[in-house]
């Protein structure tokens, strides 16, 4: 326990060093943190400094990347709502989808082998030693198994689970206290999101389960050759390591390749939208992170869907909701979309209806 306690204080002052040392140190001050947890006035300078040689969006992408697998996640969360998030900073937020810090291939061997119970050499024919990307939680490599097949060996970061779990309550810390200290973050619901990326990076941390929900998914585009899935080899998967066949394809984002390679991105487009909406209101089980990071282009104007750690169920009763509201989107009628969202429970109760309407 005084372990634990140790660590959370230590924690608390990286976070705090980080968003004084970035510029962002006025909002640790609003929640009352930094005198503290008695941070140095020579990090307010650091900050002043780094103010003039970077631009927003690069202090808040340093930050997150600095701060650790947590808070990249939620920097990858932010880096697909360009319906919130201005351009300049979701341009440096992108770069969190795959170029997060590596770590040694030692550390990935030892893992592999402790995992599977025996020799990195007995498990693969080949495997390389340079990463293919590295996400918040854990990083890819490609390899050739005994049998031949191609794959991509997903390895958990060393210590990942402690790290993710002090940061995680951490976080509800904070979200309590700005609940109780800044008027306007009450409105948003702020605890609640903190706890629904809990249990979502809580599940994350379990690959047998990421290579269930593929599984998962597949079903539902087995008879859609436009579609596809990767494989998951259950042998030298545990949860720790995931083991998927190797896709090689083009990110949705790299539009210019796309369009040297040949490929229809309003085609794509489509495909990408129709297979959304089959998981959301056909399945109610569908992908969580589509950000482009996780969805490729293959030949033949396919779409792979990569990366199923994070998953969203959706209950019967909900999804005739979307769909209601959805249509009533398309036919522009506010009332439908009123009563869609209330019935959904997305408005309280003492929502001035009519400035709702109006609105």
């Amino acid at each position: 326990m005084i372990k634990k306690k140790i660590r959370h204080i230590q924690r608390y002052r990286d976070i705090v060093y980080a968003f004084t040392k970035y510029g962002f140190g006025f909002v640790m001050k609003e929640l009352g943190l930094l005198d503290l947890l008695a941070v140095p006035k020579r990090v307010f300078v650091e900050g002043n400094k780094t103010l003039k040689t970077r631009t927003t969006g690069e202090r808040i992408r340093m930050f997150l990347e600095e701060l650790g697998p947590t808070f990249v996640k939620i920097g990858q969360i932010a880096s697909t709502r360009p319906d919130i998030i201005p351009a300049e900073i979701l341009h440096e937020l992108v770069k969190l989808q795959d170029r997060v810090s590596l770590f040694p291939f030692d550390e990935v061997k030892r893992i592999l082998e402790e995992e599977l119970a025996d020799s990195l050499e007995n498990s693969f024919a080949e495997f390389s030693e340079t990463p293919l990307a590295a996400a918040s939680i854990g990083q890819v490599h490609s390899a050739v198994l005994l049998t031949g097949e191609r794959v991509a060996v997903k390895i958990q970061r060393p210590n990942i689970m402690s790290v993710i779990e002090t940061d995680l309550e951490i976080l509800q810390d904070l979200a309590r206290l700005a609940e109780s200290r800044i008027n306007w973050v009450e409105r948003y619901q702020i605890r609640t999101i903190v706890e629904e990326l809990s249990r979502s990076l809580r599940e994350e941390l379990d690959y047998e389960n990421e290579g269930r929900n593929a599984e998962k998914i597949a079903k539902q585009f087995s008879k859609d050759t436009k579609v596809h899935i990767p494989k998951v080899f259950w042998v030298y998967t545990t949860k720790k390591i995931l083991t998927m066949e190797f896709i090689d394809g083009i990110k949705l984002n790299e539009i210019e390749k796309l369009h040297q390679e040949g490929y229809d991105t309003k085609v794509l487009g489509e495909k990408v939208v129709h297979a959304i909406f089959h998981q959301i209101l056909i399945d109610g089980f569908f992908h969580g992170d589509p950000h482009p990071g996780n969805i490729v282009a293959l030949p033949g104007q396919v779409i792979a869907f990569m990366d199923f750690g994070m998953v969203g169920r959706i209950t019967p009763e909900m999804r005739s909701l979307i769909a209601s509201f959805v249509i009533a989107l398309m036919r522009k009628n506010t009332a439908d979309v009123v009563r869609a969202i209330t019935s959904m429970g997305l408005v309280p109760e003492d929502v001035n209806v009519k400035q709702l309407h109006s609105d």
